[in-house]
């Protein structure tokens, strides 16, 4: 199945002082949405395999975008999720966010198999989504728990889907919370 990209969006946050204290490496957010048309919109499709395949050349164009986006930096975390359009339903996103699309992240990006946070749901164009995201090498990075807010003003349509990756260059400014730390990560998961 090969899917009509309609638009495309690149959203980049720079974040460099957080309650008056600088951070020695700015925080740099970043999202790539490609906004695409629902070929299941309107109707009930039992098979979603199709869609499921798909996903991985969108995973490939995204995570070329959000990267272009965050040099000069490399990703740390990352996270993402999925608007459909009020004729589709809730799992076309979530069709979209299984392996088959992370896996072209985890190659581009390296580091671990680290789950990675999503967010979906079905809704009108201006619909904001809040999009979790976490440390790409180890979940338990608790500095890297994060997220970004986005609105897309004309997505999706009723018969569309806005599929969004986001990164992040580090943790968030003045994490001290505990934990494993970033520096610390070794092995699976971040474990010994």
């Amino acid at each position: 199945m090969k899917l009509k990209i309609r638009r495309t969006y690149t959203f980049i946050e720079d974040h460099g002082v957080d309650r008056g204290k600088a951070a020695s490496v700015p925080l740099r957010k970043v999202a790539a949405v490609l906004v695409f048309e629902n070929p299941y919109a309107g109707r009930y499709e039992k098979d979603l395999s199709p869609l499921i395949k798909a996903s991985a050349a969108l995973g490939r164009k995204l995570v070329e975008m959000a990267a272009a986006a965050l040099a000069p930096y490399k990703a740390q975390s990352l996270g993402k999720g999925a608007l459909v359009g009020i004729s589709g339903e809730q799992e076309h996103a979530n069709a979209l966010l299984t392996s088959d699309f992370a896996e072209p992240l985890r190659q581009a990006l390296g580091g671990g198999k680290a789950w990675i946070s999503s967010m979906t749901k079905v809704a009108a164009a201006g619909t904001m989504i809040d999009i979790p995201m976490n440390c790409k090498d180890a979940l338990y990075v608790r500095s890297h728990y994060d997220g970004m807010t986005l609105a897309l003003a004309d997505a999706p349509m009723p018969d569309e889907i806005a599929l969004i990756l986001c990164l992040a260059n580090r943790g968030r400014l003045n994490a001290r919370v505990g934990g494993l730390r970033y520096d610390q990560l070794k092995g699976e998961n971040g474990l010994v």
